[in-house]
């Protein structure tokens, strides 16, 4: 073999897929990670499904593969044969992808994508690192972590319901933008009091309606509202005011929670840990839908921690809303307090702490 055949192949990347799918509590962390894998030269793709946020946000950076797979039910029914027969073919169409692919390993941030990766990468005998940003971790955490190689954790409470002998918490990676200052384009005065409304990816109508109802008593102190409705609410231009700002979605959201005094949200594990790196006291209403009311237990943490008050979605009157906030605009020192509490809940280099995992199991593995 030539020196120049030697250095050809020696130099090649190592490759590396990356299962993460449907939220942006699983993409952003996902993403953030595989900046830092690819600093390291690692050849990334991507395995999602066809459907879900992943086709939005993955292709312009990464290679995106897609498979057949759905949820699986706790309970067995009459769509379990049909779902255990889709993770079949997903298990064997994803062992295909790395083994032709000579992969090094597969990273996942749960949800169902995560089991045919789990799966086909231990039947290889690749390594295998999920990461769990939620306090109560999900089904296919809790089934399949005694068998990857290494789980990183967003949230200490997790950790009762795991392997202790697998897990690392190294807090929940956010994205870049995140953790330098960010200038914010909305013509905001540097002197109102601005709160921010966020239903998370998929919005939330209900909370939105709430928040209309309030939103006078709010403006009339001078405070301004950016009120981030999703795509899916039919009244979201019902309300308007100079100082109301409705938009679907807004890209900036580094620069939103940097300047905002308090934030009313969901209380997905992503939105959480950008709440503590921006240092935004919240008002916590859970999505009473999410699985085995998880976002409840992440609300939990935040409100113990005393950066945020939580309120159940089925309970929360209109008047509670309205003087809760009320209040803390009235008394600004508690919110300077519990934004300091907010960011002691920050981890700013949880993202190079779960790289640094991924990149340990790497190098053990033979």
């Amino acid at each position: 073999m030539s020196n120049s055949e030697s250095v050809a192949i020696t130099e090649q990347p190592q490759r590396f897929l990356i299962a993460a799918s449907g939220t942006g509590g699983h993409l952003f962390p996902a993403l953030a990670v595989a900046e830092v894998l690819e600093a390291e030269q690692f050849q990334l793709e991507w395995l999602g499904v066809s459907n879900r946020l992943e086709t939005q946000l993955v292709p312009k950076k990464y290679p995106l593969r897609t498979v057949p797979i759905e949820g699986l039910q706790t309970r067995i029914g009459p769509k379990t044969p049909i779902l255990l027969g889709k993770l079949a073919v997903a298990v064997w169409q994803t062992r295909q992808l790395l083994k032709r692919g000579q992969f090094k390993g597969v990273l996942t941030t749960g949800g169902y994508i995560a089991a045919p990766a789990i799966l086909a990468a231990w039947s290889l005998g690749l390594p295998r690192v999920i990461h769990e940003s939620n306090a109560i971790p999900g089904k296919v955490t809790r089934w399949l972590s005694s068998i990857c190689t290494g789980v990183g954790l967003g949230l200490e409470d997790a950790t009762t319901y795991l392997p202790k002998d697998k897990t690392v918490v190294v807090g929940t990676p956010v994205r870049p933008a995140f953790l330098t200052p960010c200038e914010l384009d909305l013509p905001i005065p540097p002197e109102a009091t601005l709160i921010v409304v966020a239903g998370g990816s998929q919005g939330a109508v209900s909370v939105n309606k709430l928040v209309r109802a309030c939103a006078p008593a709010w403006l009339e102190t001078g405070a301004w509202i950016v009120h981030l409705t999703g795509a899916q609410d039919p009244d979201a231009q019902s309300f308007q005011h100079p100082h109301y700002l409705s938009m679907p979605f807004y890209d900036n959201m580094a620069g939103l929670l940097q300047r905002a005094n308090l934030a009313i949200s969901r209380a997905g594990a992503g939105t959480l840990s950008e709440l503590a790196i921006a240092s935004t006291p919240a008002l916590l209403i859970p999505y009473p839908y999410a699985a085995e009311d998880h976002q409840a237990f992440n609300a939990a943490a935040f409100v113990k921690a005393g950066a945020a008050e939580m309120y159940r979605q089925d309970e929360l009157t209109e008047e509670q809303l309205k003087q809760t906030v009320l209040q803390w605009i009235q008394e600004p020192q508690v919110l300077e307090e519990m934004a300091v509490k907010a960011y002691s809940l920050a981890v700013p280099n949880s993202t190079e702490r779960f790289a640094q995992l991924i990149l340990e199991q790497i190098e053990a593995s033979p």
